[in-house]
């Protein structure tokens, strides 16, 4: 039988496997899971990915691309103008209105890291790579307790199901800013 060519099978697999945990958590992740949420075969998931915490990596890799380009992209870094505390209280809230499975996701992949160390360097790259995003608007120290804060503040919202409060985010947000 002809191997069928099928560039973007690889990242379909990636797509499957965040769609499976955002589904299952990762209880529910298993080669076999995905390959079928995929709707590949089961040695296509275990030619592209030989482990699960290799798949883990890609899907974790792929979520927290997503989160950056979002950062970066709406125009709070950028420009000294803008109110970031403000901002970024009210892109938490995007972030946390409505359907939470994106975010869930990202933080049960990202929390995955304290149980298999093949998550951790890219959980590190993650909290390097918004550090540095957020550099370009404060210093690296402040940098890091912004997003210190804002993932407190988004676990704590998605742990104990209390609503966003953004007045307070913007307000702790303002104040680690102000450096007080």
């Amino acid at each position: 039988m002809a191997r069928r060519y099928d560039p973007e099978r690889r990242q379909r697999i990636i797509d499957a496997a965040i769609r499976v945990v955002g589904a299952k958590g990762l209880a529910g992740l298993s080669h076999r899971s995905v390959a079928a949420e995929a709707d590949v075969p089961l040695g296509s998931t275990t030619y592209h990915f030989k482990t699960l915490d290799e798949l883990m990596v890609a899907a974790l890799r792929q979520a927290n691309e997503g989160f950056a380009k979002v950062l970066a992209t709406r125009g709070m870094l950028e420009d000294p103008q803008v109110d970031l505390a403000n901002d970024l209280a009210a892109l938490m809230g995007e972030l946390l209105a409505g359907d939470r499975t994106g975010v869930e996701l990202e933080y049960e992949l990202y929390l995955a890291a304290l149980r298999r160390p093949a998550l951790r360097p890219v959980a590190a790259e993650w909290t390097e790579d918004i550090a540095a995003l957020l550099s370009r608007r404060t210093d690296p120290v402040t940098a890091r307790a912004l997003l210190a804060v804002m993932d407190g503040i988004c676990l704590q919202v998605l742990l104990t199901e209390v609503a966003y409060d953004e007045g307070y985010a913007r307000e702790v947000l303002r104040r680690v800013l102000d450096g007080g």
